[in-house]
């Protein structure tokens, strides 16, 4: 049919695009509809995972990719095509459509850009999944890493992101947060391979999930809780009841830095309202642990205070130095 008759309805393009972070099959009830009442239906990709789908619920698919022209002169008389886009998106088409709109010469038929199906809100986190998957699979050196392995690299990334965090740049502080995103998803990847007690990614994020659930009865349940203290009280007093822990210094990690450590055993004294002085001592050690237990007693993190105070340090020696100030 002659794309160019001036007689000729337009007519009705429909561009169906979705997303394959969901199920294939599960479509909009309006994609559902304009499928249905479709004169034809095209797709250039023969294996695209909707068709099948498709074809199960009685909707013919032609395999072609026609072009701008092509695809106008289909819709002539007032039919209605729909495409359904590949992962790409149909650039191609999309742009020699907008080049027969631009020309003047051509009666364009409506086009009409319809989601069938779109992400929701930590769909990207399953590409994360795909590709570690095949990482693990196909590279030299991700198939041969274990949890031992990759431990010392857990620890720089969460070092590297408080880091990013105390220089306040964003553009830093979202690469970090990936970086310590990629270590779970890595460790969770490596633990499915285990031959007695595997687990996958997803049974980390039940656990997560249950837990959050759990320990926030304020916001799940019918308990209510208004400061901040409160809320910790109630997440330490569950998780004690859920760890079956007999004293505050179970599950209290002796590999940390020092100054947090002295700080993490003050809060759980000062939380569960006991009194217990730091040892008398003598030496630096004993001095810093007491300041540890009086800057936590005033709300100050002794490990960051430090931190800060060591930055201050750093570029004071950068100055006596000559040497410029880091940001």
């Amino acid at each position: 049919m002659n794309a160019t008759s001036s007689d000729a309805t337009p007519g009705r393009i429909v561009l169906l695009t979705t997303s394959h972070r969901v199920a294939p099959g599960l479509l909009s009830w309006p994609a559902w509809q304009a499928l249905h009442a479709a004169d034809r239906v095209l797709c250039a990709d023969g294996a695209h995972p909707q068709l099948p789908y498709l074809r199960e619920a009685g909707i013919r698919v032609d395999e072609a990719s026609p072009t701008a022209e092509e695809l106008v002169g289909a819709c002539a008389g007032g039919r209605t095509v729909v495409v359904v886009a590949t992962g790409e998106g149909e650039p191609a088409l999309t742009d020699g459509l907008a080049r027969l709109a631009g020309s003047g010469r051509v009666a364009m038929p409506e086009l009409e850009l319809l989601p069938a199906s779109y992400d929701l809100p930590g769909a990207r986190l399953l590409d994360l999944v795909q590709v570690m998957d095949r990482i693990r699979a196909e590279c030299p050196w991700s198939s041969r890493q274990t949890h031992k392995g990759l431990a010392k690299y857990g620890i720089e990334e969460a070092y590297e992101l408080v880091e990013a965090i105390e220089d306040g740049d964003r553009d830093e502080l979202r690469e970090e947060l990936g970086d310590v995103l990629l270590q779970v998803v890595f460790h969770a990847r490596i633990a499915e391979e285990d031959p007695d007690a595997p687990f996958s990614i997803d049974d980390v994020a039940a656990g997560i999930v249950t837990k959050l659930i759990h320990r926030h009865p304020h916001v799940f349940g019918d308990e209510t809780a208004t400061t901040p203290e409160e809320v910790k009280e109630h997440w330490l007093r569950t998780k004690a009841v859920e760890k079956r822990r007999t004293s505050l210094t179970d599950g209290v990690p002796l590999g940390q830095p020092g100054l947090a450590l002295a700080s993490k055993l003050a809060s759980r004294v000062r939380t569960a309202g006991l009194t217990v002085p730091p040892p008398a001592g003598e030496g630096i050690g004993y001095d810093l642990l007491a300041m540890a237990v009086r800057a936590e007693a005033e709300g100050v993190d002794p490990e960051a205070a430090l931190r800060a105070a060591a930055r201050a340090y750093r570029d004071a020696i950068r100055e006596a130095e000559g040497t410029p100030t880091e940001g």
